[in-house]
């Protein structure tokens, strides 16, 4: 079984650069997760560590998922390859016409649900964050976070237990402290927030 890291880049998803995050900080690199994720076989192989350690902290007690939820678009897929690999309903939030976070489609969450968040790629949690306020509104209790990479800055916190394909340390700025705007080499913004 091959680690994620080489998954992320013989699928070309780690790119090299200077890149404005959705979350409005700068990077040295970004993880194009969908170019990893657009193959089946390689998406469950990349989370597949992931489903085992959740698996064994449900087992021991330490965790409890009823179902899991991806925010749109970066976490569809890994909510839905984690609730298969788990057995569990998958889904997703999404942004209406406004930009805010909601539950569409149908989907519904009883209130008491024990939610899992799964993501492509945390850095801030900013849209873990914002799904999981939409949950907690309609009564869900949030059990934990899963991500294929977890590229936070040092001291990041999280709110819930986290459970990461992998974790890499990358160049992460805020723009006035960029390392890479002061060098004047032009950010690209390929993500799919609107900032």
């Amino acid at each position: 079984m091959k680690d994620t890291i080489t998954l992320l880049k013989e699928s070309g998803a780690m790119l090299e650069g200077h890149f404005l995050l959705s979350s409005g900080r700068h990077s040295d690199r970004y993880f194009q997760c969908a170019r990893l994720l657009q193959y089946p076989d390689r998406a469950a192989e990349a989370l597949a560590g992931v489903a085992e350690r959740l698996k064994a902290d449900i087992r021991a007690g330490k965790l409890a998922v009823d179902v899991i939820v991806g925010p749109a678009m970066g976490g569809i897929v890994v909510a839905y390859e984690l609730a298969r690999q788990l057995g569990l309903p998958g889904f997703f939030t999404e942004r209406d016409d406004t930009g805010a976070m909601t539950l569409r489609r149908g989907f519904e969450i009883k209130s008491g649900a024990r939610v899992l968040i799964a993501e492509d790629v945390v850095t801030t949690g900013k849209s873990s964050g914002e799904s999981a306020a939409v949950l907690e509104a309609l009564g869900a209790k949030i059990s934990g976070l899963a991500c294929v990479v977890d590229r936070r800055a040092a001291g990041v916190p999280v709110s819930w237990p986290l459970y990461a394909a992998c974790t890499v340390v990358v160049g992460n700025w805020e723009q006035d402290t960029c390392e890479l705007c002061k060098k004047g080499i032009p950010a690209v913004k390929p993500g799919s927030r609107k900032l």
